[in-house]
């Protein structure tokens, strides 16, 4: 982290601290600022002091309401991959993509080898340890561990029920139109600048390709142990 203002520095150096001094009195959390803290009591009283001037809406942190402004009113996208033409809304987003680039996957599962680019994928991945089977099938209340898996069931087993989409590129199906336009964009859409495997010298400018060629090296064991014979992926 760099900034050319001490003030910027030292609120970064106070938000980095393993420090949490500010307790709210309202439950047990406690934050490393009394900002954060603030933000956080409004959560439990209601309160939404940063208002909307162009709508209604209203909201605990000036860093929703720039969101907010950002998706409804403004379409601002400030943060632009260095790498492709994608750019983004919100920087945590622009973080992930990034790592699709890199290959990062600093979010690791501690009962196997998965690893993920981002916190919510290893959340949800930690239900396949757990057994925790939160998604409920409307229709005949069913119970799966993944929303994916849940709507892949509600397709199957309820078809007449919801209407499908069928992606013209792959098995994949969608219960709205627009899902599956998301679809085609994320993973069917042409990239200039190719997508290079960091396992082999494959190079791909559709994002689907990629991950289908991911999944060849998923299961090799590339690492070799100097003194005995075992192999392993990681």
């Amino acid at each position: 982290f760099t900034s050319a203002k001490l003030s910027s520095l030292r609120h970064h150096l106070k938000t980095r601290s393993d420090e949490k001094r500010h307790v709210c009195h309202l439950c047990p959390k406690a934050f490393c600022t009394a900002t954060l803290l603030h933000n956080h009591v409004n959560t439990h009283t209601g309160n939404k002091p940063h208002k909307c001037s162009e709508c209604d809406t209203a909201f605990v942190t000036r860093g929703e309401l720039s969101r907010h402004r950002r998706y409804k009113h403004t379409l601002e996208k400030p943060f632009k991959c260095t790498i492709c033409e994608y750019c983004s809304v919100e920087a945590s987003k622009m973080k992930r993509h990034v790592r699709s680039h890199t290959g990062e996957r600093p979010y690791p599962c501690q009962l196997c080898s998965y690893a993920s680019k981002d916190a919510y994928k290893l959340k949800r991945h930690m239900l396949t340890h757990t057994g925790e089977k939160r998604y409920e099938c409307y229709v005949c209340q069913a119970r799966f561990t993944q929303s994916g898996t849940m709507k892949n069931h509600m397709l199957q087993k309820h078809g007449e029920n919801v209407p499908k989409h069928q992606c013209p590129h792959c098995s994949t199906f969608l219960s709205r139109k627009s899902d599956l336009g998301v679809h085609l964009r994320n993973l069917h859409s042409y990239m200039e600048e190719a997508l290079k495997c960091r396992d082999c010298e494959a190079a791909f400018h559709e994002r689907y390709a990629f991950l289908q060629h991911r999944k060849t090296h998923s299961n090799e064991k590339r690492f070799r142990c100097a003194q005995c014979s075992c192999t392993c992926n990681q």
